[in-house]
């Protein structure tokens, strides 16, 4: 038996404007988040201009649409603007945020218009959706792409960076568990915390050199103890600040990171704090 989409008895008092079709499918813009009913369950694309917090989405969430892009209300405190991209990546809907200067609170077509997006939760990604992109490019992308089924939700994500002469990698991948046999000779650039389970994880893999996040530290600087417990084995190994990129997103780590603390063998190989990650993963792979 087909899913039977929720309805909403007044959708009269909640006008969205269609501003692109593609077959059956619809790029749909409306004021609120709120205004997301059944006329928008699994074909639409849905950019309302309500901030994307969890509350927003739980509104959504119901309806299912296809993709949904909001505004990023300016991120705000504790991220409370756009805390509702992961509850609904946890549910499998692909949704995106746009920067808060760049268009109207409560205006859905300006929201279209003039957005950039600012923020993308894993399954706009694998749609294509990048962050600086138009609001109207990246609601097409949502459209016409598929991001996989909600049981992909742990595909794992890894890109190698460069390559040296002797044949060493940059492997980029969001988890140090994530890693491979053959990385015990690349440099790994992961976005775990680098505390003692997280050594234990490293030694396992015994990379040639390694970044992680410092996972902002924490009590008694529990975040980086694994420098030192790597260091006695000889790994080279540094730390990502977690206030210059986000914990858990390695690429995030690759492209904005910036080293907070390194243990020895990675002083010895040039590493430094300071220093941009992607600097400092390089000078690991030369090491």
């Amino acid at each position: 038996m087909a899913e039977e989409a929720p309805l909403l008895a007044n959708e009269s008092d909640h006008p969205q404007e269609v501003v692109h079709t593609d077959g059956h499918r619809r790029i749909v813009a409306m004021d609120s988040a709120r205004y997301v009913d059944g006329r928008n369950h699994r074909t639409d694309v849905v950019v309302p201009s309500s901030y994307l917090g969890v509350l927003p989405a739980r509104l959504m969430a119901p309806h299912r649409p296809r993709g949904i892009i909001g505004h990023d209300g300016c991120i705000g405190k504790d991220g409370a603007g756009i805390a509702g991209l992961w509850f609904l990546e946890a549910l499998g809907i692909p949704a995106a945020a746009a920067e808060g200067m760049s268009a109207e609170l409560g205006n859905g077509l300006d929201l279209y218009e003039t957005g950039v997006i600012s923020r993308i939760n894993i399954y706009a990604e694998r749609c294509g959706v990048r962050e600086g992109m138009a609001v109207s490019e990246a609601a097409r992308l949502l459209l016409t792409n598929d991001p996989g089924e909600v049981d992909e939700g742990t595909k794992i994500r890894r890109e190698v960076k460069a390559t040296s002469a002797a044949g060493r990698q940059i492997v980029v991948t969001d988890s140090i568990v994530f890693a491979l046999p053959e990385d015990s000779r690349n440099v790994l650039v992961t976005a775990g915390h680098t505390g003692r389970s997280g050594a234990a994880f490293l030694l396992e893999v015994s990379p040639h050199g390694f970044i992680c996040s410092d996972g902002g530290r924490s009590k008694n600087d529990a975040g980086i103890a694994g420098l030192e417990i790597t260091e006695t084995h000889g790994l080279a190994g540094a730390c990502c600040d977690a206030w210059s990129a986000p914990v858990g997103d390695a690429f995030k780590a690759y492209d904005e990171g910036i080293i907070s603390a390194c243990n020895q063998p990675a002083r010895d190989r040039g590493v430094d704090v300071g220093m941009a990650v992607r600097d400092a993963a390089a000078a690991l792979l030369d090491g």
